[in-house]
């Protein structure tokens, strides 16, 4: 573990519901879902904390959201507008520190071990940013201030909306063992199940298997397992390195096999994946889906372009003409994923950094 690391992770609240509540008045203290229609296959990109209330969140599809709340009020995402306020964020965030890695356009890490700012004190820069952000963007953050990036993360999640949690060298074996094991970063609900099945349920539990013991369960994930289970995560804040691909994947609650559907949701995805691109300044060559089946059997169909694209029209072309080759042999999906690679070379920009076990 390495010594005096000060990281910051800061999380915007209902980022896109939040922006629209900002901007129309209207839409303020209201179950607000920021998604596709529900009348169209559509699915809940974002929804405000209002919305939350009634069982809504995000992947989820637009009809079910509707049916749990039907007085609440659905509208298109507005991209650009999101991703010109995430460039104020990330602004502010960046004169803290040259160590900031973005994730996507609405969270962050920064790394302020050698910042001179607030007398060097990381709460004490965590409060002035969400503080500024406030005041100068109109939105509030969560923040979670640690000694490595696992736990600032899970520190920002603590008290949502509008919260910040410190968890020290002292307190954050304590933290741990009382975190349920679906809150642990990178845990899905595939692992969680897994997890729950050999006995753990909280972090405390994980804590009784050896090294070894999860290494064999879980292969490689295992050790990240373990070392997560005593505080450990020695992964830099890095926002320069070359990525050789951007991609984006959403295991789905519930199996389905209607192709229209699987557009829907694939079209969520191709947004994720251009603003992901956009926001570090990539294009790519190639676009790649993946299905994975409700046996767990996965296929990928992938087609590589002339030119560059980012745009999610492009993307979707592309996407639109994979599904059609794709043979579902009448069996249901469960994950699908899209994929930009081929990217262009010798540009290096800030990574977008996805730690996920159930891929």
């Amino acid at each position: 573990m390495k010594e005096n690391r000060k990281i910051i992770h800061i999380d915007m609240d209902a980022f896109y519901a939040s922006i629209e509540q900002r901007d129309n008045p209207k839409y303020k203290g209201k179950p607000l879902i920021v998604g596709g229609d529900p009348n169209r296959r559509g699915v809940v990109a974002t929804c405000s904390y209002e919305a939350r209330k009634y069982g809504i969140h995000s992947a989820m599809p637009s009809l079910i959201a509707y049916k749990l709340c039907p007085k609440a009020i659905f509208i298109r995402p507005r991209m650009e507008v999101y991703k010109k306020v995430s460039r104020q964020v990330m602004n502010i965030l960046n004169e803290y520190s040259n160590l900031v890695e973005p994730l996507s356009l609405d969270e962050a890490f920064v790394d302020v071990s050698k910042s001179k700012r607030c007398k060097g004190s990381a709460t004490l820069m965590a409060l002035e940013i969400k503080e500024r952000i406030f005041k100068e963007v109109g939105l509030t953050a969560s923040a979670g201030v640690s000694f490595n990036k696992f736990l600032a993360k899970m520190a920002s999640d603590f008290r949502k909306p509008d919260g910040i949690t410190v968890i020290t060298e002292e307190n954050s074996k304590d933290f741990i063992r009382n975190l349920p094991i679906g809150k642990f970063f990178g845990v899905g609900r595939v692992t969680k199940n897994k997890l729950n099945n050999i006995g753990v349920f909280k972090g405390e539990d994980l804590l009784k298997f050896s090294e070894e013991e999860l290494i064999d369960i879980f292969s490689e994930r295992g050790k990240i397992l373990y070392e997560f289970a005593r505080g450990i995560d020695n992964r830099p804040v890095n926002p320069y390195r070359i990525r050789k691909s951007i991609g984006k994947e959403i295991t789905l609650r519930e199996d389905i096999e209607d192709i229209e559907e699987m557009i829907e949701i694939l079209e969520g995805i191709a947004e994720r994946v251009s603003e992901s691109l956009d926001l570090l300044n990539k294009k790519g060559k190639t676009v790649t889906l993946k299905v994975k089946f409700n046996d767990f059997k996965h296929i990928t169909r992938s087609i590589t372009l002339e030119h560059f694209l980012k745009e999610k029209k492009e993307i979707m072309e592309c996407v639109k003409d994979l599904i059609s080759i794709v043979d579902f042999k009448n069996k249901k999906v469960r994950l699908l994923g899209i994929t930009i690679s081929s990217l262009e070379e010798n540009i290096i920009t800030e990574e977008r950094e996805q730690l996920s076990f159930d891929v």
